[in-house]
């Protein structure tokens, strides 16, 4: 007579056992199928701001003033990408409370995920200036933008394969490029500090060239942090500031 009632709370115990494990196993279904979708997401913000970077170049170095709309149009599709990206990452966080490489995966999608919308903002700064350099003859000055945006846009290129293949190879190997865009920089302001004096009725042309310098660099400098965060993603090392906490 005693011994149903003993009996039956170890058979709850178990069931709560049992029930609690398939529950878990579910919501772990369920956070890796919501995970996959944000890596979507992140990919098509990722893939729409790197055309609109080729585009920026594409009007720089061809003086084509025809492409700015196509830029200032595409990144009112990037912000709205980049909220979307946000929310689907806050939504996750809430609802699954997702820990260890999980939780690394989404805080770098949200980090990067404001990275690649300030260099859709650049490439929008970056058909501004190409549209001003448009209004002037060329200047009798070798900026070498061309290699400058080449580097800067296989460091984008690089920084967002090494994102799909969570590459820190790659990521790494864009970290390294960083010093170089920099250098570039320095030396377009010798040249436009120098080109005020023997120049300057081009005054205009020489502070917009500074300013593709300046944009140029930052797209440099943001790809940087997407690998940096790609690092992170992997490795669980902060890499920022030239050092890995």
């Amino acid at each position: 007579m005693h011994d149903g009632p003993r009996n039956i709370i170890p058979w709850k115990a178990a069931l709560y056992r049992v029930t609690s494990k398939e529950e878990g196993k579910r919501m772990s279904r369920h956070l890796q199928i919501e995970l996959d979708k944000l890596r979507k997401k992140i990919l098509a913000l990722g893939t729409n701001v790197e055309e609109s970077v080729r585009l920026a170049f594409q009007a720089l170095q061809n003086r084509d003033i025809q492409i700015v709309k196509q830029v200032k149009d595409a990144d009112d599709i990037i912000d709205q990408q980049e909220v979307e990206v946000e929310e689907e990452c806050l939504k996750i966080l809430a609802l699954h409370q997702p820990v260890a490489i999980d939780l690394r995966f989404i805080v770098g999608v949200l980090k990067m995920n404001n990275d690649l919308e300030r260099i859709g903002d650049e490439a929008v700064n970056l058909v501004n200036k190409a549209q001003q350099l448009a209004l002037h003859p060329p200047l009798p000055i070798n900026f070498q933008f061309d290699q400058m945006s080449r580097i800067t846009r296989e460091m984008l290129r690089d920084a967002l394969d090494a994102m799909i293949n969570m590459d820190t190879v790659v990521a790494k190997r864009v970290c390294a490029s960083d010093d170089k865009v920099d250098e570039m920089k320095v030396d377009v302001r010798e040249k436009v500090r120098h080109g005020f004096h023997e120049h300057p009725d081009n005054a205009e042309a020489l502070i917009a060239s500074l300013g593709v310098a300046r944009n140029l660099e930052r797209i440099a400098d943001l790809a940087t942090n997407i690998a940096e965060d790609v690092i992170y993603m992997v490795n669980g090392e902060i890499v920022r500031h030239g050092g890995t906490q």
